[in-house]
């Protein structure tokens, strides 16, 4: 059984500011005179009303619900999770620090592939860990974590934690359910799984009954950054079981999550459609740049998220082709650790397919293959 820090365990920290939604879920009842929150209700916030319309105004002046019940009650209807198995938070990065911070004590191992999401190891340095990098398994068409390497690392080196992305950031790469599964039965009794589940939306199989499951030593975390829109407001949520979250709640920056973001975020959930069509179109725009890019030579890795990784044959070309793009006004993505300084990875939106947007990389494809640009 996945283990608790030590200053965790017993009666630990409490929220002395659960807010006023709470108090009200507490007492049955609507609380309408707001007279102790020390809030700027009289604020007349003109700039603010002629600049975004008065109903945004509304969501500014008050602390939000710290147990973002909206969102969650709308989350756990639309996919069958569990209310109580559902913790919102400031996005899938403030979840991950927030999981580092309540289920690692400092100096203890941590495991992660090398060159993954960045995020994570950075997180992980700054609570006092000390993170464990096994490198991806790497072949033709592949790059993706090692499963069986995280598994040996973490039992090497007594890991309490291991951090995987699925879909993977950087390389688009899916493992299955039963390699997550496999994953988490190798690992130490004591050891979590900590599952970056932020593109999880982008899979063709994201409405799977396994995508709901509540499993033992594992915090799954999913962002509305992505196939919702919402990277600006800072929204995600983790599923785990509720004693986990419990837990985790202890240590949480309780209004991390404003008023404004959860409005936002109840509209965005209540139009699953807009949100289906977006998906769909990213799918279909990241199929017709894979295919022109391998069209040209290009690898392309197969990707179950909103962007493409190209892996081009070394560090420096991937360097310079990313420095000449962003000299015209083209950022495209190169992973900062060496181990993966050959990917370029390109979301895909409509920009990225107007014509001539991406020459430059067009015109390496061309070099090194020896083609010529397609008719």
């Amino acid at each position: 059984m996945a283990r608790y820090p030590k200053h965790m365990i017993g009666h630990g920290p409490v929220n002395p500011f659960p807010g006023l939604k709470a108090l009200e879920r507490r007492l049955g009842r609507e609380i309408p005179h707001r007279l102790g929150s020390n809030e700027g209700l009289d604020m007349p916030h003109q700039a603010l009303r002629q600049h975004f319309g008065d109903a945004m105004v509304e969501h500014v002046y008050c602390y939000g619900d710290c147990d973002a019940q909206g969102v969650r009650e709308r989350i756990s209807t639309q996919q069958g999770i569990e209310l109580d198995a559902l913790l919102v938070d400031a996005g899938a990065d403030s979840l991950i620090a927030l999981s580092l911070r309540s289920l690692v004590d400092p100096g203890e191992a941590v495991v992660c592939a090398r060159g993954t999401y960045p995020t994570f190891a950075y997180f992980a340095e700054g609570q006092g860990c000390r993170v464990v990098e096994p490198p991806y398994l790497e072949s033709p068409g592949v790059l993706a974590p090692d499963i069986d390497a995280l598994i040996e690392a973490a039992n090497q080196e007594n890991a309490h934690l291991v951090y995987l992305a699925n879909p993977d950031n950087p390389s688009g790469h899916l493992h299955d359910d039963a390699e997550i599964l496999r994953l988490r039965a190798g690992l130490p009794d004591e050891c979590w799984l900590l599952l970056d589940e932020a593109y999880h939306d982008f899979r063709e199989d994201a409405d799977s009954s396994f995508a709901s499951e509540v499993i033992p030593g594992v915090v799954r975390l999913r962002t509305l950054s992505k196939a919702h829109g919402l990277a600006g407001l800072r929204i995600g949520y983790a599923i785990a079981d509720p004693e986990v979250l419990a837990m985790m709640q202890r240590v949480r920056i309780h209004y991390s999550v404003s008023a404004l973001s959860l409005a936002a975020a109840e509209v965005v959930l209540d139009h699953p459609e807009e949100v289906r069509q977006h998906i769909a179109q990213v799918k279909e725009r990241r199929s017709q740049l894979t295919e022109h890019l391998r069209n040209l030579g290009g690898e392309v890795l197969s990707s179950n998220t909103n962007f493409i990784a190209v892996r081009l044959p070394s560090v420096e070309l991937a360097e310079q082709i990313q420095r000449d793009l962003l000299a015209i006004g083209c950022l495209v993505a190169r992973p900062a650790h060496p181990a993966l300084g050959h990917i370029l990875r390109i979301t895909a939106v409509a920009d990225a397919l107007v014509p001539g947007r991406l020459a430059i990389l067009e015109e390496a494809l061309i070099r090194i293959h020896g083609g010529s640009h397609p008719a």
